[in-house]
Order: C-alpha cells, then sequence, then structure tokens
C-alpha cells in the first residue's frame, strides 16, 4: 500500500491512504491532536491504521535499523565505512546508541490501541469492520513481537493513552507473547486471503497472520523449550503450504526471481513496507538525493563497496600481499552499480587458528556448495563492466602486463570479484593479462567484496542518489518451510524438517541456463536426508536464503546460538561478545523519561 501522512505530535494525525489500483483517495484534515472519537469514524481508523504502515518504513529498509538486524553476527562484518560500529563489535553498545525504532513502536501501538479501543462502533459493514480492526491486531502484535524479541520485558500497553506519563514499568516475556498470540490468532480469523480494498499490495492477510503467528511459537518454543509450541508453528505452517493456492502465494522457480523488481508484489512476497517516488505519498524527493536517517529504502546501498574510487586498472598486492589501488579508475558510479555506502560486508575473515583454520564463513560454511546453489550467484555481485573508456600504456606505474591497451566502456570488464582464488591476480587470470583487476578472496577487506546485489533498484534512472521505491519485502514465502523445518527439528522430527528444507534447496538447484539434465543433477547434489538436519545447517540454510533480509540477529538470539556462533566466526565481535546482548539495552531516552514511581530499569550488562 502507499499512503499519504501527515504528522502532527506525540502520536498520529492524518490522513490520507491510496492503495495499489486504488481509484479512490480518503481524505480527512489533519488533527492538532487524537482524541477519542477520532476513532469512531471509518476514515479515522483507516487514518490510524495507515499512519502505522507508514512508521514501517522508519525502520526496515533504513541504515540504523538495517545495522541492528545484521551487524555483529556471524553473516556480516562491519564495511570501510560502517555506521553504529558498537553494534558490530560489541565494544561499548548502550541504550545511547541503540534502539531508535523504540519510540517508532510505542506510538504506533498507542494509535492501535485508540482504533481497537474505539473502533468497534464505526459505520462500516460488520466483515469491513472486522477486517480493519484485525489489521489494528496484526500490527500491534507485529511490533510487540519486534520489542519482545530485541529486549525481552517490556511495557504493555492494550488501551489508549490520552494523558502523558512519566510512569512506566516493564511487563513479563511470558505475559507480551501471551498478548501476541492473541491478536495474531484473532486478526487471522478476521482477515482475508488476499489483499482486500483498501489494503491491497501486500498489506497484512490471513496466510500474513498465520505465519508471524508460526514464527512466534516458534521464539517462544524455544525460551521455553516447550514442544507444544513447536507442533504449533508447524501445523500453522503445513496448513499455510496446503492452502498456497487459495492465499496466492509460491516460490518461484528461479531463487533469482524473487528479487526481481516485475515480482516484487508476486506470489513469493508475503509482506512489504511500500515506498513510492511520487511525493505525495511517502518522503521522497526526485533528485534530492536522501541521508541515512530519513524513512526511505536504501538498502541497496549498504552493501555496496567503492568500486568508483577503488577500481584503478593498475592496482597491484604490496609486499604484505594487500591490494593497493592504483591507476585511473576503470568505473564510475552509476545507478546499475548502485550507490556505494560501504557500510557492511559478508564475512569473509580467513581463520588461521581453531576449529575453522582455512575457512570463511561465507564461502566455506555458508554457501560452500556454490556449483549447485544458485544462490551464491544471485545474492552476489561478481563482475563490474567498465562504463568509462579507459587507456592504459605499458609504461604506466605498477602496469605489470608489459602491454598497452584500452578499456572499452560497456564491453570489457573492469573488475572481477571471483569466489576462488586466481593465479596472477590482481593484474593476470594465470599468465593471460586481465585488461581490468581480478580481486579473488584473498584480497576481501573492508574496503574490497563482492556487493549485494538482489536488492537493487534499475528504476532509479540517472539519479544513482535517491533511495530506491522498490517495497522492502520482509516476508517471503520461502520462510514458512524453514520455519517449519526449525519447528520440527526442535519436535525430534527430523524427516519431516529434511523435507521441509529440502524444498528451499531444490528450489536454489535450478538455474534458466542449465539444461534439464544439469538441473536435476543440481538437485540431487543438494537434497539431504534427516541425518543432515543440525541446528547449525538449519542457520547456515537461513543464511543462504536470507542474507541481508534483516533477520540474522533475531535468528541467532532465537535459536540462543548468538554467542556461540559470533565467537566461532566473527573475529571483530568475538573478543566482546557476552551472554547479556542476547537482549540489546533499552534506549537511555526511555530510562531517563521515566521520573515518576520506580525508576525504568536497564537490561543487565549494560
Amino acid at each position: 500500500m502507499k499512503f499519504r501522512l501527515i504528522k502532527g505530535s506525540i502520536l498520529l494525525f492524518a490522513i490520507v491512504l491510496i492503495n495499489n489500483g486504488c481509484k479512490k483517495i480518503l481524505e480527512e484534515h489533519p488533527e492538532s491532536g487524537i482524541v477519542p472519537s477520532f476513532f469512531n469514524t471509518a476514515s479515522g481508523v483507516l487514518g490510524g491504521i495507515s499512519g502505522v504502515y507508514n512508521d514501517i518504513r522508519s525502520a526496515w529498509g533504513t541504515e540504523g535499523f538495517t545495522t541492528e538486524m545484521v551487524a555483529g553476527t556471524d553473516e556480516h562484518l562491519a564495511g570501510a565505512s560502517a555506521s553504529g560500529i558498537q553494534i558490530h563489535n560489541y565494544n561499548g553498545l548502550n541504550g545511547s546508541n541503540f534502539g531508535a525504532a523504540w519510540g517508532t513502536a510505542y506510538t504506533d501501538i498507542n494509535t492501535l490501541n485508540g482504533v481497537l479501543q474505539y473502533g468497534q462502533s464505526i459505520d462500516l459493514p460488520d466483515a469491513t469492520r472486522k477486517q480493519y480492526l484485525a489489521q489494528a491486531k496484526f500490527l500491534r502484535a507485529f511490533w510487540y513481537f519486534y520489542l519482545v524479541q530485541t529486549w525481552g520485558d517490556v511495557p504493555l500497553h492494550t488501551t489508549f493513552i490520552t494523558v502523558p506519563s512519566q510512569a512506566d514499568s516493564r511487563q513479563p516475556v511470558a505475559e507480551v507473547y501471551a498478548q501476541i498470540i492473541k491478536d495474531l490468532t484473532d486478526a487471522a480469523a478476521d482477515l482475508p486471503n488476499t489483499p482486500t480494498a483498501p489494503f491491497l499490495g501486500k498489506a497484512a492477510t490471513k496466510p500474513v497472520a498465520q505465519f508471524l503467528l508460526a514464527k512466534v511459537y516458534l521464539t517462544r518454543g524455544w525460551l521455553n523449550n516447550t514442544q507444544a509450541d513447536f507442533a504449533q508453528a508447524y501445523t500453522i505452517c503445513n496448513d499455510i503450504i496446503a492452502n498456497k493456492a487459495t492465499y496466492g502465494l509460491d516460490l518461484w522457480q528461479d531463487y533469482g526471481d524473487a528479487f526481481n523488481p516485475a515480482n516484487d508484489y508476486g506470489k513469493e512476497t508475503m509482506f512489504v513496507s511500500d515506498h513510492s517516488n511520487d511525493p505525495k505519498y511517502g518522503q521522497y524527493t526526485v533528485g534530492g538525493a536522501a541521508s541515512g536517517g530519513a524513512a526511505q529504502n536504501l538498502t541497496p546501498w549498504f552493501y555496496i563497496w567503492n568500486y568508483p574510487s577503488n577500481s584503478g586498472i593498475n592496482s597491484f598486492k604490496n609486499g604484505s600481499g594487500a591490494l593497493v589501488n592504483s591507476g585511473t579508475s576503470g568505473m564510475v558510479r552509476d545507478a546499475a552499480n548502485g550507490r556505494p555506502y560501504i557500510r557492511i560486508r559478508p564475512n569473509s575473515y580467513l581463520w588461521t587458528t581453531g576449529a575453522n583454520t582455512g575457512k570463511r564463513y561465507i564461502l566455506d560454511e555458508a554457501f560452500v556448495n556454490r556449483t549447485n546453489d544458485s544462490r551464491w550467484d544471485n545474492t552476489f555481485q561478481k563482475a563490474w563492466i567498465c562504463n568509462v573508456n579507459v587507456s592504459n600504456t605499458s609504461t604506466a606505474a605498477n602496469n605489470s602486463r608489459g602491454i598497452s591497451y584500452t578499456l572499452t566502456a560497456g564491453v570489457d570488464t573492469a573488475v572481477w570479484i571471483p569466489d576462488v582464488e586466481v593465479a596472477g591476480a590482481p593484474q593476470f587470470d594465470g599468465t593471460r593479462p586481465f585488461k581490468g583487476i581480478i580481486i579473488p578472496p584473498s584480497l576481501w577487506t573492508n574496503s574490497y567484496f563482492p556487493s549485494v546485489k538482489k536488492f537493487m533498484d534499475p528504476s532509479r534512472g540517472a539519479n544513482f542518489n535517491d533511495p530506491s521505491t522498490r517495497p522492502v519485502v520482509m516476508y517471503r514465502f520461502a520462510d514458512v518451510y524453514l520455519t517449519a523445518a526449525e519447528a520440527y527439528f526442535k519436535d525430534n522430527k527430523l524427516t519431516e524438517a529434511a523435507n521441509m528444507l529440502n524444498v528451499v534447496r531444490q528450489r536454489a538447484a535450478y538455474r534458466k541456463t542449465n539444461t534439464a539434465t544439469q538441473n536435476a543433477a543440481a538437485v540431487a547434489a543438494l537434497t539431504i536426508t534427516s541425518g543432515d538436519v543440525t541446528l547449525d545447517f538449519i542457520l547456515d540454510e537461513r543464511s543462504r536464503e536470507f542474507y541481508g533480509e534483516w533477520q540474522r540477529w533475531l535468528d541467532l538470539v532465537r535459536t540462543r546460538s548468538l554467542i556461540t556462533r559470533v565467537k566461532a566466526w566473527n573475529p571483530e565481535a568475538a573478543p566482546n561478545i557476552q551472554n547479556f546482548h542476547m537482549l540489546r539495552p533499552i534506549p537511555q531516552s526511555q530510562i531517563d523519561r521515566v521520573v515518576d514511581g520506580p525508576a525504568f530499569p536497564q537490561n543487565p550488562g549494560y
């Protein structure tokens, strides 16, 4: 859905909602403050819901929130221009440098409480009213699930607050989960099977609420080691899968098609945060570039190395074996290759001691079978085609090729970042002179690494500094299978877990460029049995499937694996991470605001 919202003070004020394909625009005058009567009208209820959908943009797809979701895990290391370095290395992480989404979540929860408390009697047909209230319940559960996973005990408010208060307290995790489960159960009962006006696009539907409910049961099950919760999780997932045709959901045959912009609202996409290049319906100014703090989708940029500045055609290895940039660059910044923020890079650290000696997590553990598994090639960009003509002479400084030549724009490869070692790199492919440069894994650093390409936005045209207007895809249908697999694993049903994993793995074996025989061979190579199913295997599978998709920190926390996986694979974070890092620090602003009654407690260790 696309929304236009006008905001007033601490809550939400008003209200224009437009949907993909919807012909009508609902308009209301902005309010200077919300009172209960605001939610006694259909437009007020709709405005409250649309405002919460709008606010999700201020988290998913933004720089700070993306860092919170993926940094300091086994998958990622800090890029050369990383922000939030304390989140990457856990050195000095505290409530002053974490938790921007806390305030947004509670503002939205209060808005939704108003919708639910006063919207019961709005003048609409029963089915429509139920859908509106179900949307509100889903969104309240959505935010509380984020809060409880991130901070543990949190304030639990279910009534509309109209009078400011400087008192607050935290409620036990068990109570928060009970409320989340109730809200999602109710929402799933009243939401439509497929997007229905006015909530079109990829807003919440019955299967979306069911999926989130399954993930909630799975997460609570890990906390309490409760088999009943695991059984609930895989039972719900099985129901979604059995009814996928009814819900209009399925996997694309080719993994890469899940990230084709033409398929952003397609059958594999379950739930998104919308963006638009129409300034009436978003926070986007065409040609205005973007800043990291705005509620804009900047996802394509975070994982991009500085290809315009570090692609000198005569780059060489120094005496220490490090790559030194030299010569004229074979690349200039363009829309096709994206705006390099250099914030986050794949974890390619080569371990020389310990159990993982000789291994790089991203190459030798997560994406180890790159021959048969298409997800490496569909996730990472390996070649940069020269976009500027460059001449190189045999006598140019640091040109070891011994020849003069021209690098032709649109034809020659300026940079090749292969996933295997290449003799002669960076200037030779074996004994053959290479016009551009080759950067194999041994030369990868926080400045040189393969970029993530699955979020790229070709629609931005010539203004490559504008934010992306692609939706941020938050839930994909593939996760239904992997959530079921994890729940089956925890219930010691390993055959069923392997069956679920195999659906996703066998899809990953398919390549459009392969023959039927080659695809069949790849499927056979990737098919696993119950004996292969371990927690580490499941976590590696989630790396392959969801790399960079705002899941990793939550995956490791949910499975109680954060400490062991970080110590095993992340050299930046391993020296500092401690058990208390399984929860994030309560934002200092929240603690400071509670001045009436008991002080608001910080999480232990911070």
